[in-house]
């Protein structure tokens, strides 16, 4: 999974995770402490309680990494649901499951009470990093073009530099196909002591408009251009299927070959083409 598709909702998402786990090795009751012989037992802590365990600690680990993981595969569902949107839920319960059991304990101990700050924490960016822009913004900023390159190679679909045989380089060698000019001496050229003459059919060649690469006319003032979104977005078949097949990531250049009302037709690094239709917010490169 490329590290720059993460947002900045998914790094809270992660962080809450984190000392939510972290939460489950403390005590989540201080039963030992208010007065009563226990023998030399030590406070109970999650894991001494399957229940709690599952229902809050685990839980709330389990949503955050379904969260996380429906960037790298976007359109999976489970129960009907988006990866994302199952995590999102999955951590409202152990949020809910936390408020009442520290309800229910009369003595909560720190871990009890850490694990439900980091619930709250958890749910708030399960549901709210699709829906705020600040927690949409990518958690790591997107590489110039320039910083993109790396080893010296220049970046996915750049011409390289126009040196010594590039044509129009130093060199300046005959396009591919072009025909040798036609100097003193060479067959069907100018005689020396004699005007050349124009050939007819040459000249309506030349005349005539080229048509454009591929036998497709060229698409109005459309340039292609490099572009990066801002946070991960679907790619869409050209053929209008509503399944994504690929993912544009932050961080990453990619190439607008055509335009289609609000929608571009990007390609990506191995060559694949599809239609991203939420355009708003990227920048060109």
């Amino acid at each position: 999974m490329n590290i720059r598709s993460l947002t900045r909702g998914d790094g809270v998402v992660i962080g809450a995770a984190v000392v939510l786990f972290i939460a489950s090795f403390l005590d989540y009751s201080n039963y030992c402490r208010s007065g009563v012989d226990c023998a030399g037992m030590d406070n109970p802590n999650a894991w001494d309680s399957l229940g709690l365990l599952m229902s809050v600690f685990l839980a709330g680990v389990i949503a955050a990494a379904l969260v996380v993981v429906s960037r790298a595969l976007p359109g999976r569902k489970v129960a009907w649901l988006d990866l994302g949107q199952f995590g999102a839920a999955l951590s409202i319960f152990a949020l809910w499951t936390a408020f009442w059991t520290i309800l229910d304990i009369s003595n909560a101990g720190a871990g009890l009470i850490l694990g439900l700050l980091a619930a709250i924490v958890l749910a708030a960016g399960a549901v709210a990093g699709p829906l705020v822009p600040f927690l949409k913004a990518p958690l790591l900023s997107p590489a110039s073009p320039a910083q993109g390159v790396q080893g010296g190679q220049a970046p996915y679909g750049a011409q390289p530099s126009q040196g010594y045989g590039y044509p129009g380089g130093g060199a300046q060698q005959q396009p591919y196909g072009a025909q040798p000019s036609q100097g003193y001496g060479y067959p069907g050229g100018p005689q020396q002591g004699r005007p050349a003459q124009a050939d007819p059919a040459h000249t309506q060649q030349a005349q005539a408009p080229q048509p454009a690469q591929g036998g497709a006319a060229p698409a109005g003032d459309f340039t292609p251009f490099w572009f990066a979104v801002p946070v991960a977005r679907p790619l869409y078949g050209e053929d209008g299927s509503p399944n994504p097949i690929a993912e544009l990531a932050p961080g990453t250049w990619y190439l607008a070959v055509e335009q289609r009302g609000q929608s571009l037709i990007a390609q990506t690094q191995d060559g694949r083409r599809g239609v991203l239709q939420d355009t708003t917010g990227i920048q060109r490169g």
